[in-house]
């Protein structure tokens, strides 16, 4: 029996939780201890998830939340190290680029258990972003890098890693097997009725990343070009924070239909409604992807180069102009199909192999 404890704290990590975690639990060779670390303590960021995709209750939970980067990892650090110690895991799995993701794994490494890393290799070269320094020193100190794609092996293998007493393993995009499982259970139409929306109508937008909401002039750079396109052209939804909102209290918005935030299922009817996205979140230029929608990226880079190279994200970063052209260019731009980029929903169960692989050689 293979001990494998997941450290969680993360909208994104709770739905690829939902796709590994079924295989976890279906797999009699392995016994699996979620731990949330509280990163994401809104009800509807966090709880709603684990009800309403049926992820297995954590075992425990940290209650970690609302505190600068510092004090939050060394919380989490030290909450968790705890847990290992009472747990004894074999392994302990981490996902993303989380404070959660490198406060666990640098816990199960201090204790010298073995760390896997689900999408690794992932790099925006933005050193500046809080998220690059998680992803790199993560994938640093990890056993199992399990890599979505080929662009994530390459720039382990750039890194040097063949040098490091790692294994690589090319698994594909857990997210998409949360996506495909998903959007079959999901009844569009009474999402959409709840909000008011027509399918095809809008464009689904979010902003979240701290780049982009900290900054005045970036904020109200983006919000100006998402206002024109809906007081112009076609109705834009932002699913917002309540830490963001504060920050538009008094701010003409238009007729930019804010909602609160919501869960994954509520998401996938709206990615499979609208039109096109618009997103400063990593995860979504993906699930975009995964719903056949175009994805413009308000960043000035991304992790997901594929999405690019094959043409179906765009990114325009916080300049106003090229929002506004790009969105001019793809919001009736037709669908290309292409090639199979994330594994065709098959990345949990080789991630339970390269465990399992890892664990028995």
């Amino acid at each position: 029996m293979i001990k494998v404890l997941t450290v969680l704290g993360a909208r994104p990590q709770f739905i690829k939780a939902a796709a590994l975690s079924r295989i976890f639990q279906s797999n009699p060779n392995f016994e699996e201890v979620i731990v949330h670390t509280g990163q994401h303590f809104d009800a509807n960021m966090s709880e709603i998830f684990f009800d309403e995709l049926n992820i297995p209750k954590p075992a425990y939970n940290l209650n970690v939340n609302g505190l600068g980067h510092g004090a939050m990892t060394g919380q989490m650090l030290a909450g968790v190290e705890e847990i290992i110690i009472k747990e004894k895991p074999d392994y302990v799995l981490v996902y993303g680029d989380t404070n959660s993701t490198i406060a666990g794994a640098l816990a199960a490494k201090k204790l010298q258990v073995k760390v896997v890393h689900v999408e690794a290799g992932l790099r925006s070269f933005n050193i500046a972003m809080p998220e690059e320094i998680n992803r790199i020193l993560t994938d640093r100190i990890s056993d199992v890098l399990c890599c979505p794609t080929d662009a994530a092996i390459r720039n382990l293998a750039t890194e040097g890693f063949e040098n490091f007493p790692s294994t690589i393993v090319k698994t594909g995009d857990v997210m998409q097997d949360a996506a495909r499982y998903y959007a079959e259970r999901v009844d569009v139409n009474n999402e959409l009725r709840k909000l008011n929306l027509l399918p095809g109508k809008f464009i689904l937008c979010t902003l979240h990343r701290a780049e982009t909401t900290d900054n005045p002039e970036i904020l109200f750079s983006v919000l100006g070009a998402l206002k024109e396109i809906a007081d112009q052209h076609i109705d834009v939804v932002i699913p917002l924070h309540p830490r963001t909102k504060a920050k538009l209290r008094d701010a003409d918005l238009g007729k930019i239909k804010i909602i609160d935030p919501i869960g994954y299922l509520s998401m996938i009817a709206l990615l499979k409604s609208c039109k096109l996205v618009m997103t400063d979140s990593g995860g979504l230029q993906k699930e975009a992807y995964f719903f056949d929608k175009y994805c413009i990226t308000l960043r000035n880079e991304t992790e997901w180069i594929e999405l690019i190279e094959n043409g179906y994200n765009y990114i325009a970063g916080y300049n106003r102009k090229l929002i506004l052209d790009l969105f001019a260019t793809l919001i009736n731009k037709s669908w290309k199909s292409g090639v199979e980029l994330y594994g065709g929903g098959l990345a949990s169960i080789k991630i339970t192999e390269a465990i399992e692989a890892h664990y028995n050689r």
